[in-house]
């Protein structure tokens, strides 16, 4: 049994019990000196088990408790060594140890293990791009899937932190003209049980165990062998370069639930601390309650405690300060604004002091507006100083260009106008009700969970059966549509059809108010083969194909990313949550304005969207054709000038690129497409 050394060697004035976690001591040499800190309130007693670089186990009693932290000075545990937590007669070479939660490096070998790190790191000049909103364009990407298969970037680094920074993806970034890139969850993860007995991974990663701790898997070959200084060093180098490009990174971020899963699955950190604190209850524990959970996955953190509420917000700081990260995505965030009696608040305590953080101060928040618990859904209500992920624009983009558009191929109807000009204008009735305006809409039509946009194109239903579920688990609405085959198919036609609904879907989302969010891929035609979760498929399915890159949808995509930031320029940064101030103008195919009449009308499927400014300024005219045949359209008025032909999602429109227009005169817009002028 490894022996309990004294605690008293620096004195109890010596320690203190903030911050939480491992941090310099008040007295000592801080090279192997340092003041340790862990609350555990119902705990009478927590031993630190640690190991130097190339030492033997030593265990140490905290011996000072101060409201409900364990705390003490610890000497002779310099950087590099591993640590952990557990009863006296715990054998560390053989038990798991109670993971610190604020490790900022975890050890996933046989046993979970905290490391001692240092914070060193050469960031020469750089500085946050600090992106506007209203300029922000968003590239949700996962760091293995994005570079795994990329035959620029060198196969010793392809699927990792350095592959993502290397010359080659930074250069696809800015051609694309993206301004941040959203990663999946980086934060150190676990592989859920089920999937274990699968033999399946957790690809995404949303099962976080380490909430200051980087996914060590994710660094390149050499930067795992050397250890995790390497590993945070490589990470930070990505974050560095990307910066230098002008990049901004978010992360996507999972502090609703853990990876200790289900109650009754083994203690690895927060259960064995506190975990009547940690976790929600629907009820007492002590007269038997079991957990109450709002994300699906057996467990759920409770918001309701402050010390949770403290946990997530150091996380944040830490990213921010220590990897310069410039915002974050929270997934099933409504599970962030539970109160104590599991009420969603827009005033709740986390979510008003991540807004109000000096230290966030600039730091974009994204919201993954829902959970599963009651009420959970919360879109448009979060307070100001958040973005909300819009699920509300994502559907009427589907339905519009693919649901209706498959009824109509087979006999039956499409919906109205209504729906596609709210998705158009940023939502404003949804985000005015919270005081926000249409720049707090993260408008997607695709993200990593649900069918690629090419998928959405290619397929009628989800083909999952590679997760090993029978084909049970993911969406079943998708509002998609096959175009006439479900999936690979050799007809010209069809897959001609397809480009040109994948090109109107994101023409819609480009160059509509708000901020837009691209999905990695979705410029480049990827395919999931139909598979609508594929959480946990770490192989082609999931990876980004490279060599099949579809260059003429990434031209298209290019271009219209070009587009928006030339129609924007004469807008204002931020628009006005009032009704009554717009700066879009609707017009019928005649050029008049639509009538009340006309935005019900289902049979109405031709929308003129004219884009003005403050001053007045009439600056592009962006034509919709959701019909099955060409349409001539009667251009809108316009102050003097002519509209030029610039864009469309017909594959023809190079002939009449440059074409110029006059106000009032007829144009035909093909069928199914988007036509863009320039005023």
């Amino acid at each position: 049994m490894t022996e309990i050394l004294s605690a008293t060697v620096l004195g109890a004035a010596a320690s203190r019990p903030f911050p939480l976690g491992l941090s310099a001591p008040l007295q000592g040499d801080p090279a192997t000196v340092v003041n340790v800190a862990v609350w555990a309130p119902d705990l009478t007693e927590l031993i630190l088990y640690f190991r130097p670089p190339g030492g033997a186990w030593q265990a140490q009693l905290l011996p000072e408790f101060s409201d409900g932290v364990h705390h003490g000075v610890v000497e002779g545990m310099p950087v590099g060594s591993h640590y952990g937590f557990g009863r006296e007669d715990v054998e560390p070479e053989s038990s798991q140890l109670l993971l610190d939660p604020y490790a900022r490096a975890i050890d996933s070998g046989e046993h979970l293990l905290g490391v001692r790190m240092a914070a060193d790191f050469d960031w020469g000049g750089d500085a946050a791009p600090l992106t506007p909103w209203r300029d922000s364009v968003i590239y949700e990407a996962h760091v293995k899937g994005l570079t795994k298969l990329h035959p620029e970037v060198p196969e010793e680094i392809r699927g990792s932190y350095a592959g993502l920074a290397h010359p080659a993806m930074i250069r696809h970034l800015r051609e694309l003209g993206v301004t941040a890139v959203q990663l999946l969850p980086i934060h150190a993860h676990l592989d859920e049980v089920h999937l274990r007995e699968l033999g399946l991974p957790n690809y995404w990663g949303y099962n976080t165990i380490g909430y200051f701790a980087p996914h060590a898997q994710y660094a390149s070959a050499a930067a795992q062998a050397a250890g995790p200084q390497a590993v945070q060093d490589e990470l930070k180098g990505m974050v560095k370069l990307l910066h230098a490009a002008g990049i901004e990174v978010i992360l996507d971020v999972v502090y609703n639930h853990t990876a200790e899963g289900s109650q009754g699955e083994p203690a690895l950190s927060w259960r064995g601390l506190a975990e009547h604190r940690y976790y929600r209850f629907d009820g007492d524990p002590a007269a038997g309650a079991g957990y109450l959970d709002t994300t699906g996955v057996g467990n759920t953190l409770d918001f309701g405690e402050p010390k949770v509420i403290q946990m997530a917000l150091d996380s944040l700081r830490y990213w921010v300060e220590e990897f310069h990260i410039d915002g974050f995505r929270f997934d099933l965030a409504v599970t962030l604004g539970r109160d104590a009696a599991n009420a969603f608040s827009p005033q709740h305590p986390f979510l008003v002091a991540a807004a109000t953080s000096q230290a966030l101060s600039g730091v974009k928040l994204i919201s993954e507006p829902w959970d599963l618990g009651n009420d959970g859904w919360q879109t448009g209500r979060f307070p100001v100083g958040w973005a909300d992920w819009n699920d509300n624009f994502r559907d009427s983009i589907r339905d519009f260009w693919l649901a209706d558009q498959g009824s109509i191929a087979n006999g039956g109807t499409g919906g109205g106008l209504a729906r596609l000009a709210d998705a158009l204008s940023g939502s404003t009735r949804l985000f005015a009700a919270s005081g926000r305006s249409q720049l707090a809409s993260i408008n997607l039509v695709t993200a990593h969970d649900g069918f690629t946009l090419a998928d959405l194109t290619a397929y009628n239903q989800k083909h999952n059966a590679a997760n090993g579920e029978d084909n049970r688990d993911g969406n079943d609405n998708n509002r998609s549509w096959n175009h006439g085959a479900e999936g690979p198919t050799e007809d010209a036609g069809i897959l001609a059809a397809r480009r040109q609904s994948a090109k109107n879907v994101m023409a819609t989302l480009l160059l509509s108010l708000g901020v837009p969010m691209i999905t990695a891929g979705d410029e480049l035609g990827r395919s999931q083969q139909g598979n609508n979760n594929a959480y946990c498929q770490d192989n082609e399915i999931s990876w980004l194909d490279w060599s099949a890159a579809d260059q003429d949808l990434f031209a298209a995509t290019r271009g219209l990313v070009r587009l928006r930031k030339d129609y924007l320029s004469a807008q204002p940064s931020t628009y006005p949550a009032r009704d009554e101030t717009s700066y879009l103008h609707w017009f019928d195919a005649a050029g008049n304005p639509l009538s009340p009449e006309q935005w019900q009308d289902g049979s109405q499927r031709v929308l003129q969207m004219l884009l003005g400014s403050p001053d007045g300024v009439m600056d592009g005219l962006v034509v919709f054709n959701g019909t099955a045949e060409p349409v001539d359209v009667v251009l809108p008025p316009l102050d003097g000038r002519e509209f030029e032909h610039r864009f469309s999602t017909n594959a023809s429109h190079p002939e009449r690129q440059g074409s110029l227009h006059r106000p009032g005169s007829t144009d035909q817009v093909d069928a199914n497409t988007i036509t863009i002028y320039k005023a």
